[in-house]
């Protein structure tokens, strides 16, 4: 059975806008943006003057809704000027993007991609995170390709909150750890094994650059930090998802935050940030201590949360519910060794002892 491979593409730099129209003109003439409220307000002044050097025909601006549903891409199909574009543009961060790629997809239009925040790798993947409307996780929406081209404003990334940035940088750690564990002791196709590759010293480019790429987000000014840390969480990151198979996509680490969602004191927490304390798991669980102390060091730094109290959870009963939730997932089914709740507590217990070794 034939296997096609399509990669994500990228623009970066201060005027990344200005490609639209080389880029986009084999696509049709009629786009609809569709995106978050804030990065609509962000972005579009800029979409639109680029926009105006071309033939294209802006038929409608839609806010996305509010979150990751199917509900929302229901509303959003059944809009006349949905309906007429030729193609998408997806702006904002990763709920809006996720939202954008099931609606483009089951539409059959080609979707481009304008992240405002670099916050995961949603606007470069062939899989939208779908949520029910309690904010539960409802599971995985695969796509036949990434979207066609993703346009990256270093501007717009410099000048949104950090805290994005912050979670973005702790989310992407995971791809280099997650996949190599989900893959380790298995023989990989060829393009399984470039995948893997493609991550790997990825989390220490992430934890070399990301103090200093913080640092350049909190003053609003694009930097050589800042664009390396972007590229890694919204390309590197994506380019490992699109090539391997979903098996070595994620782990522990993530089925940890989709256990998260389940209680109610970890909404208030960022992705990435539950990814990354979920990475601390992993290597604990794995007894990889040398690389779990220097991850815990990097997040002491740039004040990522590292024990269950700083990430919401307040007691072993919210604890069971979130282990309860994470072994339902499938991203712990290729691991190299059955991934089970005693592991889990364990991995808990004695992150925790080492947290209070440290404070």
């Amino acid at each position: 059975m034939a296997n096609s491979v399509f990669l994500p593409n990228y623009t970066i730099g201060t005027d990344a806008y200005d490609a639209i129209g080389a880029i986009c003109h084999t696509f049709g003439t009629k786009v609809v943006i569709i995106g978050g409220q804030t990065a609509l307000e962000k972005s579009i002044d800029k979409i639109k003057a680029s926009l105006a050097k071309t033939d294209f025909i802006l038929t409608d601006v839609q806010v996305y809704g509010d979150d990751a549903t199917y509900e929302q891409v229901e509303r959003l199909q059944a809009i006349p000027t949905v309906q007429e574009a030729d193609f998408i543009f997806a702006v904002g961060g990763g709920r809006a993007v996720d939202t954008v790629k099931t609606l483009a997809e089951r539409m059959a239009k080609p979707v481009f991609t304008f992240p405002t925040i670099a916050s995961n790798c949603a606007p470069n993947t062939a899989v939208s995170v779908m949520y029910k409307a309690t904010g539960e996780m409802d599971g995985l929406f695969f796509l036949n390709a990434p979207p066609k081209h993703c346009f990256i404003d270093t501007e717009i990334i410099a000048e949104a909150p950090s805290v994005y940035l912050w979670a973005g940088i702790a989310d992407a750690i995971s791809k280099e750890f997650e996949s190599a564990f989900s893959s380790r002791g298995k023989t990989l196709a060829y393009t399984d094994a470039l995948g893997v590759q493609v991550a790997q010293n990825s989390a220490d480019r992430l934890m070399t650059y990301g103090k200093d790429a913080l640092d350049s987000c909190t003053e609003n000014k694009t930097s050589f930090a800042l664009e390396q840390v972007a590229l890694d969480i919204l390309m590197t990151t994506a380019l490992t998802s699109v090539l391997v198979d979903n098996d070595y996509n994620s782990n522990a680490a993530h089925s940890f935050y989709y256990g998260s969602t389940v209680v109610e004191g970890c909404e208030s927490h960022l992705h990435g940030e539950i990814v990354c304390y979920g990475v601390l798991l992993l290597l604990t669980m794995d007894g990889q201590i040398e690389a779990r102390n220097r991850l815990y060091n990097f997040m002491r730094r740039v004040d990522l949360s590292v024990s269950l109290e700083q990430i919401g959870v307040k007691n072993e009963e919210e604890v069971e519910r979130i282990l309860d939730k994470a072994l339902t997932t499938v991203d712990i089914d290729c691991s190299p060794y059955p991934i089970t709740k005693e592991l889990y507590k364990q991995a808990i217990a004695d992150l925790e002892a080492y947290h209070q070794t440290q404070s």
